[in-house]
């Protein structure tokens, strides 16, 4: 059977949903697993150090596409690993400025995917942090700075909240304890509420970031709909299961014979917003009733 490589940047338990929307692609394409194709399972557990030697390691296997889960860290590794085997990646950073494709429409190398909306709704998603919060006069973001486009993204915000006349504290964190660490520094800020960065480790952290922020008291917002379900305030972003279900349509084309430089990036548009009523009550947090019209649900 031929072996499509998943290299994840963060734990199987983490990214159970989107492996299962990208085997729902996949199957959609032609291909289920154990019967006409195998899949092979590469996890860094959000060491992204080992990324390296585990793409390094699916191209000895020389597997048919190796599949880059958990944003542009895992496949930037993949990229580095191989110049011939295609890759399909999922992120939500920019292919073209990282280096990934000469252009969206024709990716020109072995690299095609699925560029999700999430790094773009930084700015939407302060400006509904200040809806949410209008008092707050500054507002602080939470960065794994191990994360490739944490630089970008905090300069992006640090442009955004200067346009809505807030200020904007970084707080960064690559690890569990520094995440604990990171939520007791917001106190002496003076915040009004903490944004959490796009990032695979903070995917997998979902529970334990909205545990701190019902703990500290912190109007906290993120993108998938995991941590909303998890106690966090709201969730706003790309679909992930969008994002994921058309990297498995696309990685089953390549299986049957097309090459990446022929298939362009596609843009996964789909956005969708949760948000935790109960969450709201207990913060005493009044949701503007224009965000509860637009929530794809609203969890009580």
């Amino acid at each position: 059977l031929p072996v499509v490589g998943i290299l994840g940047s963060a734990s199987s338990e983490a990214y159970a949903p989107m492996v299962a929307a990208f085997r729902r692609g996949l199957a959609e394409a032609g291909y289920v697993e154990g019967r006409n194709v195998a899949i092979e399972f590469r996890w860094a557990d959000n060491h992204y150090d080992r990324l390296p030697a585990l793409a390094a390691d699916l191209v000895r296997r020389q597997v048919a596409v190796i599949v880059g889960v958990g944003g542009s860290v895992a496949a930037t590794a993949a990229k580095s690993a191989t110049s011939t085997i295609p890759i399909v990646f999922t992120g939500s950073g920019d292919p073209v400025k990282l280096g990934y494709v000469a252009s969206l429409a024709r990716p020109g190398g072995n690299l095609t995917g699925i560029a999700n909306l999430n790094m773009e709704l930084g700015p939407k998603r302060l400006e509904l942090t200040s809806q949410l919060v209008p008092t707050a006069k500054s507002i602080a973001v939470l960065v794994n700075p191990a994360n490739f486009n944490a630089e970008a993204l905090t300069i992006e915000l640090r442009t955004a909240a200067q346009t809505l006349g807030l200020q904007l504290h970084v707080l960064r964190a690559s690890n569990e304890q520094e995440i604990d660490q990171a939520f007791a520094a917001f106190a002496p800020l003076r915040a009004g509420a903490l944004l959490i960065g796009p990032d695979s480790f903070f995917n997998g952290r979902s529970q334990q970031l909205a545990t701190l922020g019902l703990r500290y008291a912190i109007p906290t917002i993120y993108q998938y709909r995991e941590f909303a379900a998890a106690g966090g305030l709201m969730s706003y972003g790309g679909s992930v299961t969008q994002a994921y279900h058309l990297t498995g349509v696309y990685t089953g084309r390549i299986l049957g014979g097309a090459k990446p430089a022929d298939l362009p990036v596609q843009q996964s548009t789909k956005i969708e917003l949760f948000i935790n009523l109960k969450t709201a009550q207990a913060l005493g947090v009044t949701i503007p009733p224009t965000l509860l019209t637009l929530a794809d649900e609203v969890i009580e």
